[in-house]
């Protein structure tokens, strides 16, 4: 649709749809809206959409991901965050404690990531573990410590959400909603996550493959949203050297697939303190619009992945990698300042 289409113009696209036996399913993003259409291809044809009111252009996409896919989007979208930007233009730290912990230990964790330049809050309030013995997090106490955080900092919240039952609880704290390797192929949470009207941070199952990758984005863009973050966090291979294998190759191959931003996890992909920094160099270099770390005040202590938490030395050169790599690729720090109406 035209940047400009009015909600009539797409209601009329729609019931054309539908009166000719075709289903029409509307994704709204920043600045585009798209009208995905299933059914007879020829029956379409013969409804003359390009000639309805507020149409820019009709294509056929022949990607099983048609909403995301860059033949009917070849602009690189940008996502925004509580007003920060995520996109081809800028590069976002997104850092923060893996699970919040205390109060005091998250308003810590994010006075570490703001001096380090992040202007988005990670912190799980709902952490989904392989032992079921394991630190759960804190629910909805875990979102009240992020929201009091965000108060403080002025940083906008990142958090996973793990089961669609919660998801408005989640999105009524969240300025963006995190699904989380483990349930990219839970498809109702996705369902549900594309109808919250939140932006959406989505990583790559750790098995799977970057076509099943944009299918999952694809079930979330069907329900409505656009604002949907790829996070390549590393996959599982053979090698047992690092926690993770980080695909950088990921991040170039989606870029050229959908017009989505593309993010990288390099706490998870490798697991340890020593690795993070290098891994976000290579982040950079390979065109990634931002980065998500763990940080955490005392590490040693954590409840949840303290062997990745940076902190002080580290802390410093990532700190300086976001600061002085970026602009050899032709980027700026987002900030909300970066906001364009």
């Amino acid at each position: 649709m035209q940047p400009g289409a009015s909600a009539e113009d797409v209601d009329g696209v729609v019931a054309r749809v539908a009166a000719a036996g075709g289903e029409a399913f509307v994704s709204r993003g920043v600045s585009r809206t798209i009208i995905g259409l299933v059914g007879d291809v020829e029956t379409f044809s013969g409804l003359n959409l390009r000639a309805m009111p507020g149409v820019a252009d009709v294509m056929r996409v022949s990607a099983p991901y048609k909403l995301v896919s860059r033949l009917n989007h070849p602009q690189m979208s940008t996502v925004y965050v509580g007003g920060v930007p995520i996109g081809p233009d800028t590069f976002t730290l997104i850092a923060g404690p893996c699970a919040v912990e205390t109060a005091q230990q998250t308003l810590e964790a994010a006075e570490m990531a703001q001096s380090a330049g992040a202007t988005l809050l990670r912190g799980g309030a709902y952490k989904p573990r392989t032992s079921p013995y394991a630190f759960q997090g804190l629910g909805e106490d875990g979102l009240k410590i992020l929201a009091d955080v965000r108060e403080a900092t002025g940083l906008p919240i990142v958090t996973e959400v793990v089961d669609a039952h919660d998801v408005d609880l989640v999105a009524s704290y969240a300025d963006m909603l995190q699904v989380g390797t483990r349930n990219m192929a839970n498809f109702s949470l996705l369902q549900a996550v594309g109808q919250c009207g939140k932006p959406v941070m989505l990583k790559r199952g750790m098995q799977a493959t970057i076509e099943e990758w944009l299918m999952a984005a694809e079930y979330i863009a069907q329900r409505g949203n656009l604002d949907i973050v790829l996070c390549e966090r590393g996959i599982r291979t053979f090698e047992t050297a690092t926690r993770n294998t980080l695909d950088v190759s990921a991040v170039p191959v989606a870029h050229d697939l959908a017009h989505l931003p593309v993010i990288v996890d390099p706490s998870h992909s490798g697991g340890r303190r020593d690795l993070v920094v290098p891994l976000s160099r290579a982040a950079i270099a390979v065109g990634a619009d931002g980065i998500i770390v763990d940080v955490h005040p005392h590490p040693e202590q954590a409840l949840c992945d303290g062997p990745q938490a940076l902190v002080d030395d580290d802390l410093r050169a990532l700190a300086a990698a976001v600061r002085q790599l970026p602009p050899l690729m032709g980027r700026r720090p987002a900030d909300a300042a970066t906001t364009v109406s």
